[in-house]
């Protein structure tokens, strides 16, 4: 099973492999010895597909498969139950799918899982996108609740229909932290250092102040794999969250 507790800083990262070929992901993560996560989203998956999965599994690496299924129950139930089967350790769907969606994905995934002989995915709600701001938030979506409200809504939902965590913001993190189930996972991206830029990220903290907050994982991408040495900056935001 997931073990969403790790001590070492090394096991809270999840390096996003976000606009890359499948040779210059592969090149990445050697360049890293420490690394222990991955996330494969969907335009690596779909340029590189079950090879690239192949390739970090040889590494020894966790898989993040950040896909974000959304769909009719049935659909997701089935793609859920191929994708426990191709040997990954997180996976992503929309919790905005609805209950008896997220119910049949999980389910779907057990059995999956238990047919291959291998252990079950985790699988997370997306809960709001860290792109959204409050503002874009209202007037693009016409949602008449708070971005707040509406992560904590959905990562409710998530917990009672089986769902064993969800993805926020870090903005989030404390109160939900304080609501949900200890087991619960909670896994956020929106991780910059101090003065960087922000990208299309909008809710943001540093990942000291994220894994302070309660987060489980970080998803980190950009701060690491544009920097000049990935390997000296994944070491030093894990020695910031060691402080």
């Amino acid at each position: 099973m997931f073990n969403e507790f790790g001590y070492k800083a090394s096991d809270k990262i999840i390096l996003a492999l976000d606009g890359m070929s499948s040779k210059s992901a592969l090149s990445m993560v050697q360049a890293i010895p420490d690394l222990v996560w991955v996330k494969v989203g969907l335009e690596l998956f779909l340029s590189g597909g079950l090879d690239i999965l192949s390739e970090l599994r040889s590494q020894r690496k966790k898989i993040f498969l950040d896909l974000k299924f959304h769909d009719i129950p049935n659909t997701m139930e089935r793609v859920c139950y191929q994708a426990s089967k191709i040997g990954i350790d997180l996976l992503t769907v929309h919790g905005c799918s609805g209950t008896k969606a997220l119910i049949q994905s999980k389910n779907a995934a057990l059995r999956g899982a238990a047919e291959e002989g291998t252990p079950p995915p985790a699988i997370l709600a997306v809960t709001v996108l860290t792109s959204w701001d409050q503002s874009s938030f209202k007037n693009n979506l016409k949602i008449d609740q708070t971005i707040n409200e509406r992560v904590i809504f959905l990562a409710k939902m998530a917990s009672q229909s089986g769902v064993d965590g969800c993805i926020c913001s870090p903005m989030e993190l404390e109160e939900l932290r304080k609501i949900m189930p200890k087991e619960f996972i909670l896994v956020t991206p929106g991780i910059r250092e101090y003065k960087e830029n922000l990208g299309d990220q909008q809710r943001v903290m540093t990942a000291n102040q994220a894994i302070s907050a309660g987060a489980n994982k970080l998803v980190i991408g950009r701060p690491i794999t544009e920097s000049k040495d990935p390997r000296k900056a994944f070491n030093r935001i894990c020695k910031t969250i060691d402080k």
